[in-house]
């Protein structure tokens, strides 16, 4: 019974999420916490292969309409992907009351950022190649270390970055998808190789995620009218952040 309500809620998170270029971690971590599961041992790792499952299965329509930029993605890509398993590591020095704590924090600027830029308006001109490699690489490498450490992807991050840079909202979501993917998957890997998983819970959880992401991401690549569920979803994650901070305190 516990496994099926974790199951529909994780549908979805993931069908949400991946209309917003983000995994869905910020959410499967707090839910799984709250069912009982350790936080180190169980979810932060699990929460990791889930993200990257959603923002991977987001990429195929996200591919198919040619909306990621993967060469002006690259750079970030390669630096979440190299970054992420030190985050791993480092968690495992951190205990975990501080690691909510800094959960909560990333939480709330999530849904900060949703607020501020659900009513933006799309950017006009896009940096060159060589500055959003570089930039790219930099922030990619925070992002991947945090997306280890925390067990969330780093999409909150590389998305606003990617809009700042000049991508439209779309093209923005799709290529911060692209590096999430890789972050996701090299720190849940940074998890797993210090005996971190639970297998019968996974396999459950991986097909309410892809039932949810294919559903997201398509609904994205047609309808592309995203700013009331950023709104709405913002104010869960004020909520899921208010709770795991008074819960920890």
């Amino acid at each position: 019974m516990l496994y099926s309500v974790i199951a529909v809620l994780f549908v979805g998170a993931s069908f949400l999420f991946s209309m917003l270029g983000l995994g869905g971690a910020i959410v499967y971590v707090p839910v799984l916490k709250w069912a009982g599961f350790p936080v180190k041992e169980v979810a932060i790792p699990l929460a990791l292969l889930l993200n990257g499952l959603t923002t991977l299965i987001a990429l195929f329509p996200y591919f198919r309409n040619k909306l990621v930029d993967w060469k002006g993605g690259l750079g970030m890509t390669i630096g979440a992907f190299v970054f992420a398993p030190v985050g791993a590591v480092v968690s495992r020095s951190i205990p975990v009351k501080s690691l909510l704590i800094l959960f909560s924090v990333a939480v709330v600027i999530v849904a900060l950022r949703m607020f501020i830029t659900s009513k933006s308006p799309e950017p006009k001109e896009l940096m060159s190649l060589k500055k959003r490699l570089i930039i790219g690489a930099a922030i990619g490498s925070l992002a991947g270390f945090i997306a280890g450490l925390l067990g969330i992807g780093g999409g909150f991050i590389m998305s606003p970055l990617l809009m700042w840079m000049g991508y439209e909202t779309k093209n923005a979501v799709a290529t911060s998808a692209f590096a999430v993917t890789f972050s996701s998957f090299s720190g849940f890997a940074g998890h797993v190789a210090q005996g971190h998983f639970n297998w019968a819970l996974t396999l459950i959880l991986v097909v309410a995620v892809l039932i949810g992401a294919l559903g997201g991401s398509g609904f994205l690549v047609r309808k592309a009218k995203s700013s009331r569920v950023k709104q709405v979803f913002a104010l869960v994650l004020f909520g899921i952040a208010a709770q795991l901070f008074f819960s920890v305190i």
